[in-house]
């Protein structure tokens, strides 16, 4: 947000409240729900403790964003669908928003998703399609879309969102901003609708790599100190070429090998190579199911839910396939994926730290992918790199790059478990990216 840094919580989440009632930034549709006096009780406490000389810690006061997804005690939880309206509201705060809460932070409303978290690109039909910051014509990226657009625009200082196949990096590869996707298990999922507990980790999107770190630390029980960057020079860099290098558009090719320019000239190591054999496992697996439309599926029929009319067709389809799934594949996948998390970290051994191009587009227009064929094919486009992180048990961040037109990101993956070395890193890529 570009309010003063001294300014108050009070007034700073002022102007965020500005911003989402301004018709020009689409605020009804960036968030589904706003939580204004809630949110003013939190600032002003965090006010009252600043002048009593103390603080909760760095997210006291800090304005966020909670995806649509996440339990709110109080709010019915329908993670973007249609059919999930009906459902009791949530008795308690998910576990990670409680943590926000205890911590200080001032919890703006939660914000628009894709149906179920089912989608990179960043419409819904039940809630409207909220356009991206850089042209409102333009998709967000998706599944977290009201979360991007929330900092971006300034309604947030940081936003908690979710990732299953990129849903953290897309939008904010698309959208201009840094997306953090943690290893599986670092931080609480309790509380949030699962599109897969198998691949669904949660986490950041922020201004910053130094905010984002700053909410992964404080949820994943680390010391919530500001991350020191680790300069980039002497460092070494993989860079994957092969097929997720494949129909990349030009701006985003010129984009991302600028973008390595000047990380050599900030004395980066920068080695071209491949991962092609990893990526043969990943595409055996693929050939036997996908994750998210089988555990979707059984998510739905455990809530009892049976009849998918009210379903956006886009996702339906998919949904019905994967309740269709063997038991006996589902176990194959899961025997398929532990090794290749195995074969991958053993592969990181030798350059512990991949970069490539977040997605291999600029953002479309939303006009573009209301037709069902192409919102598939643009949609797989979207997630094909990011997906390779979930399905290899990967940290992986989506960083902004210079370009000269829409925003365009880098995404940096590192090994399992390695999250707070890979943050460290970003935060040196970011400096440097910077000039």
């Amino acid at each position: 947000m570009p309010s003063a840094p001294h300014a108050s919580a009070s007034d700073r989440l002022e102007a965020a409240l500005s911003r989402i009632a301004d018709p020009a930034r689409q605020g009804d549709l960036v968030f589904t729900d706003v939580h204004a006096e809630e949110a003013r009780a939190a600032a002003l406490a965090s006010d009252r403790r600043a002048a009593a000389g103390w603080s909760l810690g760095p997210l006291d006061g800090r304005v966020v964003s909670v995806k649509a997804l996440f339990d709110v005690a109080g709010d019915v939880t329908a993670a973007g669908s249609a059919i999930l309206r009906g459902r009791p509201a949530a008795t308690r705060d998910a576990r990670a928003v409680a943590r926000l809460r205890a911590a200080g932070a001032v919890i703006v409303g939660r914000t628009h998703m894709t149906e179920f978290a089912f989608s990179a690109v960043g419409i819904n039909p039940h809630y409207g399609n909220p356009g991206n910051p850089h042209d409102r014509s333009r998709v967000p990226g998706g599944s977290s879309s009201g979360a991007v657009i929330s900092v971006v625009d300034g309604m947030a200082e940081i936003a908690l969102g979710s990732d299953t196949g990129g849903s953290l990096r897309i939008p904010a590869a698309l959208s201009g901003a840094v997306g953090f996707k943690p290893s599986a298990g670092r931080l609480p999922a309790e509380g949030a609708f699962p599109l897969s507990p198998t691949l669904d980790v949660i986490g950041p999107i922020a201004a910053s790599v130094g905010d984002a770190a700053l909410l992964d630390s404080l949820l994943s029980d680390g010391d919530p100190a500001p991350l020191v960057p680790l300069p980039v020079a002497g460092q070494s860099f993989l860079v994957p070429r092969g097929r997720l290098f494949d129909g990349v558009e030009p701006a985003v090719a010129a984009a991302f090998e600028a973008a390595l320019e000047r990380l050599r000239a900030a004395g980066a190591h920068i080695v071209d190579g491949s991962i092609e054999a990893e990526l043969d496992a990943l595409a055996e697996l693929d050939r036997i199911g996908v994750f998210t439309a089988i555990e979707l599926a059984a998510t739905l029929a455990d809530l009892g839910i049976t009849e998918f009319d009210g379903i956006d067709p886009k996702t339906r389809a998919r949904i019905e396939a994967g309740g269709k799934a063997p038991a006996a594949d589902y176990v194959r996948m899961q025997r398929r994926r532990a090794e290749l998390i195995r074969l991958m970290d053993e592969r990181l051994t030798r350059h512990p730290v991949l970069l490539l191009p977040t997605v291999p587009m600029t953002a479309p227009a939303i006009a573009d992918v209301l037709d069902d064929a192409t919102f598939h094919r643009v949609n797989l486009a979207l997630l094909r790199n990011t997906r390779v992180a979930n399905l290899f048990d990967l940290p992986a961040i989506s960083l902004p790059v210079p370009a000269d037109g829409l925003p365009v990101g880098l995404m940096a993956m590192g090994r399992r478990g390695g999250d707070r070395s890979l943050l460290g890193i970003a935060a040196g890529l970011e400096a440097a990216l910077r000039g």
